[in-house]
């Protein structure tokens, strides 16, 4: 589903963000990224999204190479994968349902369609009573719960989340994983950048952990 072969990533001379990660992760398969700060995992999530290119090395999403993808073909690419930013990235001036909605209006779904699959989200993450607030009248956490809805719309094969509990206390944080659960149970991989070792505790999965760009552990959280 995920598979990188000697990936670099080098933004200035013989310094690597990356330097030759291999890994690959399976269909189906719930797997945490953590390392310290600086230690490379948001760039490797910007290479699977492909906000950034590789400087060496080779990514496969789904058998597909997509150092090879095509510009105009990047969009089938980002169809299949949805993303939680760190910082949300919500619509301050549109309802929550509308926020939620807009990857699919993009797309030119139906209006019925549209309504169906936004319900559908909003119920996963426990917010249909809230669809007609905006982002600004809600909380943090319900605004991250609102950034998962919107990243599982469109039915992807592959979550990415980026740090997804760092602003939040500890039972918002349990809530907003054991959602993740819920979305991975349902056959979507999951992918988490996280440095919370108390949450990777509480849920034990699959963890890869990287430091100054290497990846130096690939084991299970919690046994």
């Amino acid at each position: 589903m995920i598979e990188f072969y000697h990936v670099y990533k080098q933004y200035v001379r013989d310094q690597f963000a990356l330097n030759d990660v291999s890994l690959s992760i399976k269909k189906g398969e719930f797997v945490f990224l953590t390392g310290a700060s600086g230690a490379g995992k948001t760039t490797l999530l910007k290479l699977i999204f492909k906000e950034e290119d590789p400087s060496r090395g080779q990514i496969l999403i789904d058998s597909v190479n997509i150092n090879l993808i095509a510009p105009k073909l990047l969009h089938q690419l980002r169809r299949s994968l949805g993303i939680v930013f760190q910082d949300f990235r919500l619509l301050e001036n549109r309802t929550l349902y509308e926020n939620i909605g807009i990857p699919l209006v993009v797309r030119g779904e139906r209006k019925a369609l549209v309504d169906k699959k936004v319900m559908s989200a909003l119920t996963l993450v426990g917010l249909t009573h809230r669809r007609n607030y905006i982002p600004t009248h809600i909380s943090g956490g319900e605004q991250q719960r609102v950034a998962i809805a919107r990243a599982i719309v469109g039915n992807p094969k592959i979550l990415i989340a980026d740090e997804p509990t760092g602003n939040l206390d500890t039972e918002l944080s349990i809530e907003i994983f054991r959602i993740f659960e819920r979305i991975n149970a349902n056959g979507i991989t999951v992918l988490i950048a996280t440095h919370d070792n108390h949450l990777m505790d509480l849920f034990p999965k699959r963890v890869l952990k990287l430091e100054k760009g290497r990846l130096v552990s690939d084991s299970r959280k919690g046994g």
